[in-house]
């Protein structure tokens, strides 16, 4: 269960290039990117790729909003990336985590991967620091959390992906999703909690 007030989205603001190594390109990039009023996409992978594929997606859910005269449903935004990916599987080399808070489901959390598969997971967590922190994330999450327990889980398992990954970091831009409205916060890395191994 996601938990049904406030739904955290938080990645690091680090980009790489894969030429030899693992260079950092840019270290303030926002990879948070708004689709919707109450729908954001962390990217993942090239940048050129998910800033062209959100554009896209952005876009589509316009268009679909006036059609609708609703906003639109997370899932059919997760759902136009999903399209998009799949189509373009062989060109595209960027993954997306969807989430958001519609009226139909409350707040929500999808996985589109490189290839165009779409997941819905109570959480979900992607890119190179990834590695890192899937153990953290599945003895420290649990249904239901506050939002503070929210905020606390997903910043502690952003610090420790920093911490051992050498392409991530930078600032944390923050979103937190709820029925009123979207907070957004920035935290610059050195306010990040410190951990034993830093």
């Amino acid at each position: 269960e996601i938990p049904q007030h406030s739904l955290p989205v938080i990645p690091d603001s680090t980009t790489s290039l894969a030429l030899s190594g693992s260079y950092v390109s840019n270290k303030m990039i926002n990879k948070l990117i708004q689709v919707h009023d109450k729908i954001f996409c962390c990217i993942a992978g090239s940048l050129a790729d998910a800033q062209a594929v959100t554009k896209m997606a952005k876009f589509q859910l316009s268009f679909h909003s006036i059609q609708m005269e609703a906003p639109p449903l997370v899932k059919a935004a997760a759902s136009v990336l999903k399209e998009l990916c799949y189509n373009n599987r062989e060109e595209l080399q960027a993954g997306f985590i969807t989430a958001g808070w519609d009226r139909k489901r409350g707040p929500q959390v999808y996985t589109v991967s490189m290839g165009g598969m779409l997941i819905s997971q109570p959480f979900t967590i992607g890119g190179s620091g990834s590695t890192f922190i899937y153990g953290y994330a599945d003895a420290k999450f649990k249904p239901d959390m506050s939002r503070e327990e929210c905020l606390q889980f997903t910043t502690n398992a952003l610090t420790l992906a920093i911490g051992r990954d050498n392409v991530s970091g930078g600032v944390v831009h923050m979103v937190v999703i709820t029925e009123d409205g979207v907070e957004h916060v920035v935290v610059p890395g050195d306010k990040l909690p410190k951990f034993h191994d830093e």
